[in-house]
């Protein structure tokens, strides 16, 4: 039984976007238009270039932002307000993911390369509010993005995060490779599975997986 691989977990660590959310709602794909128009706007570049760095900084780097501060300097705060700004309307409740996420033993928390502010409004759109014992984002990891190993190193110490006794829930099979490495238990939660070594469990149904463990 799945149940038994997750017996000796005390603290669930869950991803944001489109880990907490479907992926059908699409918010990313907001985020990515402002991150396109940020880079555009900062570095007098157009179209066509700001989607070719971008995709250099992800490859690269993790993500859009650890490449503009790498390779630019820029101070990150104005660029994660101006990028998060965006709908959640598309997002709906969702009380049965809520009934499984409370029911889990130990300390619950999310950990995005988002910010915090951000995720909070998501869990409120989606009716998670309150459930989860903290949430982090890429501000509480001095910026540095998953999937870099520091990042989760830096955060898990500040919640007092035990690998060896963790689960952690991710969208992108490339986080998932150093919380394997820290020791955790991980589960990609996506449409399709992505065989790899780092993981352990595949889900495209985030609560109904969460039920089988309770």
């Amino acid at each position: 039984m799945v149940r038994d691989a997750f017996t000796h977990v005390t603290h669930w660590v869950f991803d944001l976007d489109n880990t907490l959310y479907p992926p059908q709602a699409r918010l990313f794909d907001q985020i990515e238009v402002r991150m396109t128009n940020w880079v555009m706007s900062a570095l007098k570049v157009d179209r066509a270039e700001a989607d070719r760095l971008r995709t250099h900084y992800w490859h690269s780097y993790g993500t859009t932002l650890a490449g503009l501060m790498r390779e630019h300097d820029v101070d990150p705060a104005p660029y994660l307000e101006d990028v998060h700004d965006i709908s959640l309307d598309h997002l709906e409740l969702d009380a049965q993911l809520a009934r499984a996420i409370r029911a889990l033993p130990g300390r619950r928390i999310v950990y995005t390369n988002g910010t915090a502010p951000y995720a909070e409004r998501v869990l409120a759109a989606r009716g998670l509010s309150g459930i989860f014992d903290a949430v982090y984002g890429v501000e509480h990891a001095e910026f540095l993005p998953k999937p870099e190993r520091a990042a989760f190193e830096t955060v898990f110490a500040r919640d007092g995060v035990r690998p060896e006794r963790a689960a952690m829930f991710e969208d992108d099979p490339r986080n998932l490779a150093a919380p394997h490495d820290m020791g955790m238990r991980t589960v990609h939660v996506a449409p399709d599975p992505v065989p790899h070594d780092h993981i352990h469990h595949h889900t495209d149904d985030l609560g109904a997986f969460l039920d089988r463990l309770t």
